[in-house]
């Protein structure tokens, strides 16, 4: 079978449009390929490039091998058989963020990159934001919102991308003004065999970058090669590095703003803030863009945002929190408020480990799981409830909560054993607390 197909598109979701669309700008026309029988993007494609082939219900590894190169979705491993066996015989396998580091290759550097296990959507949108303050036309996506490639229309001043370890398994010329890797903690263990393997994916965007911004408080942030490094923690900070004394958020002595100021809670959202501040300044930002953002932004749906208070209760949803440390640095922001933790947790643990939550759970007052992993969860907590769903999750929680207390859905675990997505499971929670004001 001879191929006359030049590049092959691996996946037709929202990366593979984006890819597709970007190729036949460049005048490539790709063959697209997807495992799926009926992929999501099928009409879409079929709408907008009619001319642009689609194969279904496998990898044809023929025509793989036939191949310039191939563009990968980060749904989709590196090590499937088909993709391992092209590798095998020379054939260039990249992603999306390959292409655009390659599109702006001729340029000075633009790019802010952001990855972690936690909080990197709100720091990414936060750095958006501050420069946006700043007067700058920035351009914020990556594996938030928009495909990367899509913004390079908007030829922005700033590009400030949020990179999953997926995306930085096939990326290797991103050209980074700075980088961070805010935490690693276990996740994705369905894909990675240890979380060695899922930290070295992530360290690869520190060698990509003229400046690395580590979280000190946590050493796999840590590059393992020695690098231009500058560190943020909640302590007090050394040298020029950021941190807080004095209940002021700092860069080495000077004082950049008061915590209390701060409109995100929690002592998470203070490292995220850090982490911001220094990716920002290190792109010649001003003090005053980032203090007026920071001041005003609340942080982002479904990532501990307080979505009502029913009888004097106070319900949080941090349905983003996806994995084990996401919850415990929830658990950890929220510890020193006044009243009781009441925690909704569960739903698919990926592979994970759970038993590392024990810790978060000490600040628990009343555990509540539901979900594929919740007989896992149960037995990590003296006092859990084991519920069928989310409804019976938060009227059991409201039986269990007292005035001044928090009700907190933040699962440890993906939501696809029950939801589409993380979202849909937030705006669940978010409905059945609606429904409690029935009840005061």
């Amino acid at each position: 079978m001879k191929s006359t197909h030049t590049h092959i598109v691996l996946g037709l979701g929202v990366t593979g449009l984006s890819v597709v669309r970007y190729l036949c700008n460049q005048g490539i026309v790709p063959l697209v390929m997807d495992t799926r029988e009926h992929p999501s993007g099928a009409a879409k494609l079929q709408d907008e490039f009619p001319t642009v082939p689609l194969k279904t219900g496998s990898f044809d590894v023929r025509l793989l091998i036939q191949a310039n190169q191939i563009i990968i979705s980060p749904g989709i491993a590196i090590d499937t058989p088909e993709v391992k066996a092209a590798i095998d015989v020379g054939i260039e396998v990249i992603g999306d963020i390959e292409l655009f580091a390659r599109a702006l290759k001729k340029q000075p550097p633009k790019v802010i990159g952001i990855t972690g296990s936690n909080g990197k959507s709100t720091v990414t949108t936060m750095v958006g934001e501050i420069a946006k303050a700043a007067g700058l036309t920035v351009a914020v996506g990556g594996n938030i919102g928009t495909p990367a490639l899509d913004l390079l229309k908007l030829d922005a001043d700033l590009y400030v991308l949020e990179l999953s370890s997926f995306q930085l398994e096939t990326t290797s010329t991103l050209n980074c003004i700075a980088a961070t890797c805010l935490n690693i903690s276990a996740d994705h263990m369905d894909r990675y065999d240890s979380i060695n393997t899922y930290r070295d994916a992530k360290h690869r965007l520190y060698r990509q970058s003229k400046l690395c911004v580590i979280n000190r408080q946590d050493s796999m942030t840590k590059p393992i090669e020695a690098s231009n490094v500058i560190s943020f923690g909640l302590d007090v900070p050394e040298s020029d590095d950021w941190g807080i004394a004095n209940g002021q958020f700092v860069r080495g002595m000077s004082e950049i703003m008061p915590i209390t100021d701060a409109a995100a809670v929690g002592s998470h959202n203070q490292s995220n803030i850090l982490a911001a501040m220094a990716l920002a300044e290190a792109a010649d930002i001003s003090r005053t863009a980032m203090i007026e953002v920071v001041q005003h932004f609340k942080g982002l749906a479904h990532r501990c945002e307080k979505v009502d208070e029913v009888g004097g209760v106070i319900y949080i949803n941090d349905s983003k929190a996806t994995n084990v440390g996401a919850t415990l640095a929830a658990l950890h922001g929220l510890k020193d408020e006044l009243g009781d933790i009441i925690l909704i947790a569960g739903g698919d643990a990926k592979g994970a480990v759970l038993k590392p939550l024990s810790e978060g759970l000490a600040f628990v007052s009343q555990l509540i799981v539901f979900g594929k992993d919740a007989s896992s969860l149960a037995k990590l907590h003296n006092d859990t409830l084991v519920v069928n769903n989310m409804s019976e999750a938060v009227i059991k929680a409201a039986e269990c909560a007292d005035a001044g207390d928090i009700v907190l859905l933040s699962p440890a675990c993906a939501s696809l054993d029950m939801y589409k997505n993380f979202a849909e499971r937030g705006n669940d929670f978010r409905q059945e607390v609606g429904r409690l004001h029935g009840n005061e």
